[in-house]
């Protein structure tokens, strides 16, 4: 073909561009990726992320309900850090809530605590962080002391009887509030990192591994063999996804060991209870990787699926940021990832020594999860079948 000069030359890119823009608008899945990752990437980290939570869960344990104690609990929650969301009503009760992950703190009042302030005898409030995320419970129990002492100061007039101004400010604090780091007392970043990237690696790998199954039969032109097999969709979608449990099997005991043997990783809890969990957790992620392999065309538009999945579940499951510090509506999307419940049950177990009564909720929800994404990939695969 002849070149026709600077003119033709640019005519042919012309014609070239038409084309692609062509072809990128009938791929409506490529299309709306590029569109949709750096816009859910901006309202992620501008409106959901954050990396000093506020109004945490904690539970109240009040041995008495006195005036100071009152005081006490306005003086935490006027901190912006603490959210009291729970009275129990005994130390068992309490430390069933901070183990479940329900409270990220205790705040233990003991009886006569206000009769022994006024007398001077300096007694003590317990406060028990679980510390298995140093950076939820880190910036709350660093601004505990200092806001709680300077509204208690405040408070000390009423108490003591004094005046404005008449010394009692100079004088040390009325009572000591001693903090105590659960889980994770020296705040061992490991210890939280280690058994996420558990849950994130199974994520992103049975997703991408299942989520080509199907539109790889399509391009190889070995879906008009299945097809005329005499099998159903079920079995079919079982089929597929049993080898890749096995795999997600192995890939977790590995990284467990090697989160033990490399960074003393501790397993307080019960590794069967682990490793039935993790089971549930890995058929969750197939089922849904199931699902994008029926819905996409092409293995292209089946990666870009399971990219737009695996971006808010890395980012909104607790592993990256706080959970706690997340505004409520990114909190509600996040309880309908699977990664969100494993993160509370793998950390709950191998940290706490969690039980299964404890994970219970988590378990039912990453159950249902599980459910709905099987239902909805055996009735995308039948409509594919026709």
């Amino acid at each position: 073909m002849s070149g026709g000069g600077p003119l033709g030359s640019l005519r042919r890119i012309g014609a070239m561009m038409r084309k692609e823009f062509l072809q990128l608008l009938r791929d409506r899945v490529s299309f709306a990726t590029m569109i949709m990752i750096p816009l859910l990437q901006l309202v992620l980290f501008g409106y959901a992320i954050n990396t000093t939570p506020r109004h945490l869960p904690t539970a109240v344990l009040a041995h008495e309900n006195t005036s100071l104690t009152r005081a006490i609990l306005a003086s935490l929650e006027n901190t912006k850090y603490f959210a009291v969301t729970h009275h129990p009503r005994t130390e068992a009760e309490a430390e069933r809530l901070m183990r479940s992950g329900d409270v990220l703190f205790v705040v233990e009042i003991p009886a006569g605590f206000e009769r022994a302030v006024r007398r001077g005898e300096n007694p003590s409030m317990l406060v028990a962080a679980d510390a298995t995320d140093p950076v939820a419970s880190g910036s709350a129990l660093a601004a505990l002391r200092t806001l709680v002492d300077t509204a208690m100061t405040r408070e000390r007039f009423i108490v003591e009887g004094g005046p404005r101004g008449s010394g009692l400010e100079d004088q040390p604090p009325a009572f000591e509030i001693i903090t105590h780091a659960r889980y994770n007392p020296a705040a061992v970043t490991q210890l939280n990192i280690v058994p996420g990237l558990l849950g994130t690696i199974l994520t992103m790998t049975m997703l991408i591994f299942t989520a080509l199954s199907v539109t790889r039969e399509i391009e190889r032109g070995t879906m008009e063999t299945l097809l005329a097999m005499p099998i159903r969709p079920v079995e079919v979608m079982l089929g597929k996804i049993a080898p890749y449990v096995m795999v997600g099997a192995a890939q977790a005991t590995l990284i467990v060991v090697a989160g033990i043997v490399l960074f003393d990783v501790p397993v307080v809890g019960s590794l069967g209870l682990l490793a039935a969990l993790t089971g549930l957790f890995i058929v969750a992620n197939l089922s849904i990787g199931y699902t994008f392999s029926t819905l996409a065309q092409n293995q292209l538009q089946a990666v870009q699926m399971t990219f737009m999945y695996f971006l808010p579940n890395i980012l909104l499951s607790g592993f990256m940021f706080p959970f706690a510090g997340m505004p409520q509506w990114a909190q509600w999307i996040s309880e309908t990832l699977p990664l969100t419940h494993y993160l509370r049950m793998v950390r709950g177990i191998l940290l706490k020594g969690a039980t299964a009564d404890d994970l219970v909720y988590d378990m039912a929800a990453l159950t249902a999860i599980m459910l709905v994404a099987m239902l909805i990939a055996v009735s995308r695969f039948r409509q594919t079948l026709d």
